[in-house]
């Protein structure tokens, strides 16, 4: 593994490489993006001067849809794809089309054996769930950045009959070990989870990640994979960063992300995505 500093060149010999753009992978929160929603001068021209070299730089985040376009448009990005949802939902970019982009792939699930399996064990959690229209209901009042439209409160029956493409589950009453520790137990099967920083669950369809996505992406644009880039920081990223000819983990990412990395870089917070993306160029 490389560890970055702000004057290292490092990583595979696909930096300068003419006869190939490189396909570029890009987590938002907690990578081009702060804790605070804040994106830096310094990352956003970093990942324009990519953008406008032509490589193909594609955000692939957990973030839903109206909360992923935002960082499209930040950094200059009109063409090409996106992945939201964890890989739940694949966004093909042209301006030519009414809304700048449409839904090439979804995919769904039934949340309700992982919500009546989750509820049991944390009755007091909250639970938000992404339905397959784009709207997002909520148990109570729970709303997150990520979501990226209002949640509508709902009753717990009509989310288990809803179908779903993404499903987030919060605890303010746990810490993030007694959480992990109650979704082990649990064991959930016919999904794709990851835990986050917090209390923070995050639920896809069976097999489904940024990682699957991704893939299905970059046999589209025939990409070698030794030509494929990823930067993150979440456990949400693992499977990316494994994915990727080169993956990079952010200086914060906990040591179960950085054990996958081929790199780290510096933190969210002293630019670490701008010293990778600059190596680009």
């Amino acid at each position: 593994m490389t560890i970055l500093t702000g004057t290292s060149v490092a990583g595979i010999d696909d930096q300068r490489n003419v006869n190939h753009k490189l396909m570029v992978a890009l987590d938002v929160d907690g990578t081009l993006v702060d804790h605070d929603g804040h994106m830096s001068p310094g990352v956003r021209d970093a990942a324009r001067a990519v953008v406008a070299h032509g490589h193909d730089v594609l955000i692939a985040t957990g973030r839903s849809l109206n909360a992923t376009l935002p960082i499209i448009e930040q950094i200059g990005l009109e063409r090409g794809y996106a992945v939201c949802c964890n890989g739940g939902v694949t966004l093909r970019l042209d301006p030519q089309l009414d809304a700048g982009y449409e839904i090439i792939h979804k995919a769904t699930f039934d949340p309700a054996p992982a919500l009546m399996a989750l509820r049991e064990q944390l009755p007091s959690a909250k639970y938000a769930l992404e339905d397959e229209d784009g709207n997002f209901l909520s148990t109570e009042r729970f709303q997150d950045a990520s979501f990226g439209v209002e949640a509508i409160g709902v009753d717990f029956q009509t989310m288990l009959d809803a179908t779903a493409v993404r499903v987030v589950v919060f605890s303010s009453e746990n810490t993030a070990e007694e959480f992990s520790t109650a979704i082990r137990k649990i064991g959930l099967s016919g999904v794709t989870y990851s835990v986050g920083w917090t209390a923070w669950l995050d639920i896809a369809a069976a097999g489904v990640t940024k990682a699957s996505a991704l893939e299905q992406l970059r046999r589209r644009l025939g990409t070698h994979p030794r030509h494929t880039v990823a930067v993150g920081d979440g456990r949400n990223d693992i499977e990316m960063l494994s994915w990727a000819g080169r993956g990079v983990a952010m200086g914060q990412a906990p040591e179960e992300v950085i054990a996958v990395a081929d790199e780290v870089t510096a933190s969210v917070y002293d630019d670490g995505a701008a010293l990778i993306l600059r190596r680009l160029l």
